[in-house]
């Protein structure tokens, strides 16, 4: 029996009108939907998107510990969420003594994120009403 080929394989038809894009942005892209597609990864991303009220030129950070409070998760499944955005160096990280501190390192990335999620809310909003 012939095997399928992937849905990748098919765009990528030499003669197909939509853009091709190079494998590895493709994969980029891939692991960049799955990974913000976790209802608390999005909810970190938009916590840490907050201006900071102290001085607006310093990016807002805050603690593992201080996301998981807030959010009202584990240290455990917090840190698991972290590393999953700082792999996609969405977050980075800053050591001041014991005391680790997130904050966005891609800012245009991450705002373009919360203009589609605001984007998504407003459609939503409109089917249902």
């Amino acid at each position: 029996m012939p095997r399928k080929k992937s849905a990748a394989a098919r765009l990528n038809h030499p003669h197909s009108s939509i853009p091709r894009r190079p494998p590895e942005l493709d994969a980029f892209m891939d692991q960049f939907l799955s990974t913000v597609c976790d209802t608390s990864r999005r909810y970190i991303l938009e916590l840490l998107a907050q201006p900071n009220e102290n001085d607006p030129s310093v990016p807002y950070e805050r603690r593992s510990g201080e996301i998981a409070e807030e959010l009202g998760l584990s240290s455990a499944t917090t840190s698991e969420h972290l590393h999953h955005l700082a792999d996609l160096h969405l977050v980075t990280t800053r050591k001041q003594g014991t005391a680790v501190y997130y904050r966005l390192s891609n800012h245009m990335l991450v705002q373009a994120f919360l203009d589609l999620l605001q984007t998504l809310s407003r459609h939503y909003q409109e089917q249902i009403s």
